[in-house]
């Protein structure tokens, strides 16, 4: 994102190659971005739908290489979208201080799928089967509980049951509208310019939905938020720091 600023006013300051770069690296980002919360979904529906098998089959040496292949995915796809342009990276710049990248139909279509269309139905998948057993795990809890004691039982259940649904609601629908400008423009036409200002708003979309993740997925664990404090209020820095109790 940093590097749209030397974008200005349709000139471009940095030269070809680093032009072919900050499109690689674009969408490199979104690509891996976009896996790690397939990652993440497979993460949860594990733990969730089968916890006792949880710590045996999420190891870190799995968890490493799945963030690796993730990673070389991404730059796999990356690369084999732009490989035209990092192999002669001003092939669509009509003059010198320009920074286009054209993306073909076939190319963007196959993006389309790997980046939106299969990562959302797996999520979608995923995440549904985590709230309807973690539905039939409360309502298995709530009739247990009933059965000894007698209040308000039934309200933290179906508090639970809220929060897990709009949970799943807040996950799917940011990345639906974060993403759908995006694809559509890329749907729309059959050679896709993205370069100045044609599809900016779109890309910068999809970009804040890679800055919003974060904060859907972390900023709600009560340690993460002290952690953060501890940086910003540079506790970080007192030699007790390693000893604070943030969990």
């Amino acid at each position: 994102m940093p590097f749209q600023i030397f974008y200005y006013h349709g000139c471009w300051f940095l030269g070809s190659f680093a032009c072919a770069l900050n499109n690689f690296s674009s969408f490199l980002v979104i690509s891996a971005s976009v896996g790690n919360m397939v990652l993440i979904s497979v993460d949860r529906y594990i733990a969730i739908c089968d916890p006792m098998l949880y710590p045996s089959t999420v190891t870190i040496k799995r968890v490493t290489v799945c963030i690796f292949l993730c990673w070389i995915f991404s730059s796999v796809h990356a690369g084999w979208i732009l490989r035209d342009i990092l192999g002669q990276p001003d092939i669509y710049n009509s003059c010198i201080g320009e920074c286009v990248l054209i993306v073909n139909y076939a190319e963007g279509v196959v993006d389309l799928v790997l980046t939106f269309f299969a990562p959302i139905i797996v999520i979608t998948y995923l995440y549904t089967r985590v709230f309807v057993v973690a539905v039939s795990q409360a309502r298995a809890m709530r009739s247990q509980i009933t059965a000894i004691t007698v209040g308000p039982v039934a309200i933290t259940v179906q508090r639970s049951e809220m929060k897990a649904a709009k949970t799943l609601g807040v996950l799917v629908l940011v990345f639906l509208l974060c993403s759908c400008p995006y694809y559509c423009f890329t749907v729309a036409a059959d050679s896709n310019l993205l370069g100045g200002s044609s599809g900016e708003a779109e890309l910068w979309l999809i970009y804040l939905n890679s800055c919003i993740n974060p904060v859907i997925y972390v900023f709600c664990y009560p340690w993460f938020r002290k952690t953060v404090k501890m940086i910003f209020t540079l506790n970080v820095f007192k030699s007790d720091s390693c000893e604070a109790k943030v969990l």
